[in-house]
């Protein structure tokens, strides 16, 4: 992981210009529809801080975090409000939040420290919280350009979140929204936590 810190800690400004545009609506949407109107959401991993900014237009409430300080001050700039540098290792919250969004993000998470890392977010949703995950789909755990990445396909996502105590709610297959990826293909899941 840290490498993977590391990577972005370096590459923060272009990672940001390189995302910021990227139309995850169709992914906000399926998620916000569950929520309730003023639910307090974490952006775990937010990065530039898109989709934060659009649940906070949305009247969220959100906390936003992220592993590289780099992209914390880039997400500061947008969100116009404090950005906690946390790893999903070190999170401590207790049924905190009503949605977690994980946009990209625990795809960087080892396979080894997966569950407990599940565990973590699991522990700061409230009862009946939402939890949204994505990956690049696939079967491998892996290394690209400095970068960790963890892929799942339905099966292996659907038993992950199961055997971590959420009810899978809805999983689908989304292609990446930005120009120059066309093609790649992602897993999203919206879970429960009971």
């Amino acid at each position: 992981m840290n490498q993977t810190v590391s990577y972005y800690d370096v590459h923060a400004e272009e990672y940001c210009a390189a995302t910021a545009e990227a139309d995850m609506s169709f992914c906000r949407d399926k998620f916000m529809a569950r929520l309730p109107a003023g639910a307090h959401i974490l952006d775990a991993g937010c990065g530039s801080g898109r989709d934060s900014k659009v649940f906070m237009d949305n009247g969220f409430a959100v906390t936003a975090m992220d592993a590289s300080g780099k992209m914390c001050a880039e997400a500061e700039k947008l969100l116009r409000q404090n950005v906690l540098q946390l790893s999903f290792e070190d999170m401590n919250f207790q049924n905190e939040f009503d949605g977690i969004w994980a946009c990209a993000s625990l795809l960087h998470v080892a396979k080894n420290e997966m569950n407990s890392v599940l565990q973590n977010l699991r522990n700061a949703l409230k009862s009946k919280g939402v939890l949204y995950a994505s990956f690049k789909y696939g079967a491998e755990e892996r290394v690209a350009q400095g970068r960790l990445f963890n892929d799942y396909n339905e099966n292996l996502l659907i038993a992950l979140l199961k055997n971590n105590g959420f009810t899978v709610c809805h999983v689908f297959i989304t292609e990446d929204v930005r120009a120059m990826r066309q093609g790649e293909k992602w897993v999203n899941a919206i879970a429960r936590r009971e």
